[in-house]
């Protein structure tokens, strides 16, 4: 059984910083493409960053060049580093797993498979 467990999510300035953390049991990183999303009540989904199995990644251009995405693949531990976060970032933030790990599937945001309960950013001054 595949479960994903977000944390590192709170509440910040505008113009701060956040990591998200996002720890996998029942597969193994190395293996499948990985993403975060973030989805506000009553609005769809949004992928903002993905990592293919051979480390090709994929942002949303609203977060290019302030959010990196990384993973550790011995840890089986997936990050978000946010930077210079804005209030349009408040969001529940959501880690996702997908089978087809190419870095053309895992760009898209469109085949994954296992999601997370999401960690909560909150950007407001």
């Amino acid at each position: 059984q595949v479960q994903l467990v977000e944390s590192g999510g709170g509440s910040v300035q505008p113009g701060g910083s956040l990591r998200l953390s996002c720890v996998a049991s029942g597969l193994t990183y190395a293996s499948y493409c990985m993403g975060w999303f973030r989805q506000d009540p009553g609005k769809e989904r949004e992928g903002v960053a993905s990592i293919s199995s051979d480390g090709s990644i994929a942002y949303a251009d609203s977060v290019k060049g302030r959010f990196t995405i990384t993973k550790d693949n011995a840890k089986n531990t997936l990050y978000l580093q946010m930077n210079s976060l804005r209030p349009e970032d408040s969001s529940m933030y959501i880690c996702a797993a997908g089978r087809y790990s190419s870095a053309l599937y895992c760009s898209s945001f469109r085949f994954f498979t296992w999601w997370g309960q999401g960690t909560q950013v909150t950007v407001s001054s």
